[in-house]
């Protein structure tokens, strides 16, 4: 057995509406053998505008703990930053998701922003900009970052835009099935410096299941641990059925690394 550390995206197990779902789903990845989980928070019992008091906060990192289970960090997914329509209540949204990972002890948000432009000098690439180092500047703040999911753009066109924001509050959710076009361990090579999260996933025409698609998994693995990321791998399957299984069978798979 392997050394990774591997976790579920919670919301794999469908959504979390109330603490007794919650509870199930946390069960579930118990049942299918992982040590980890990202809960989705943008709506649901655990958005930060429903999660308020500090004392709830605390008593979900309670429940999930006693159940044996860490929180590799939160998916705040409230796209886009690349239109103006309603950004601002975004921004402030990520911002408050921000501070709830602090206080679940997880302080990473990962979530699609929008396709970033190749060229800085691009209104969509500078309304980004703009928006997301406000973000970025209140993570480096409160002591948390948002982890931006590759696959939407080239890896240079994101990483030009990290080295010009320069902030340790936005950062990169590696996932090497939505970068496959560019080339996964490429990819790694260019983002290396800023990659704190991953999701396990993989695509084929006829299987989701980790393991079971195009995702070079012992290059894959090889390279991310050249570049000494040893942070946690989070499963993310889109199996229309047998979903749990799927996921127990790509947690069997990464345990080999």
């Amino acid at each position: 057995m392997g050394s990774l550390k591997i976790g579920v995206a919670l919301w794999s197990f469908g959504g979390t509406p109330d603490m007794a779902a919650l509870e199930k789903n946390l069960q579930i990845a118990v049942d299918v053998g992982v040590k980890g989980v990202q809960p989705w928070v943008a709506g649901g019992v655990l958005d930060a505008d429903n999660l308020t008091s500090k004392a709830d906060r605390t008593a979900v990192v309670k429940m999930i703990e006693g159940m044996g289970l860490a929180i590799t960090g939160l998916c705040a997914h409230m796209p886009s930053f690349s239109d103006p329509n309603g950004l601002e209540t975004r921004v402030e949204r990520n911002k408050k998701a921000l501070e709830l990972s602090v206080d679940l002890g997880a302080p990473i948000i990962t979530g699609h922003v929008g396709s970033i432009p190749d060229d800085p000098e691009d209104p969509v690439w500078k309304l980004m900009f703009e928006s997301l180092g406000e973000v970025a500047k209140h993570g480096a703040k409160v002591g948390a970052c948002l982890a931006i999911e590759t696959g939407q753009e080239s890896p240079e066109a994101m990483k030009k835009f990290l080295d010009a924001m320069n902030s340790p509050g936005l950062q990169v959710n590696f996932d090497p099935a939505n970068i496959r076009r560019f080339g996964v361990l490429h990819a790694v090579d260019v983002l290396k410096d800023y990659i704190v999260h991953a999701h396990a996933k993989d695509y084929s025409e006829t299987s989701s299941t980790v393991g079971d698609g195009v995702v070079p998994w012992d290059e894959y693995m090889a390279k991310i641990k050249e570049i000494g990321y040893d942070g946690w791998h989070a499963i993310e399957d889109e199996s229309k059925a047998n979903k749990i299984e799927s996921i127990r069978r790509g947690r069997e798979f990464l345990e080999q690394y």
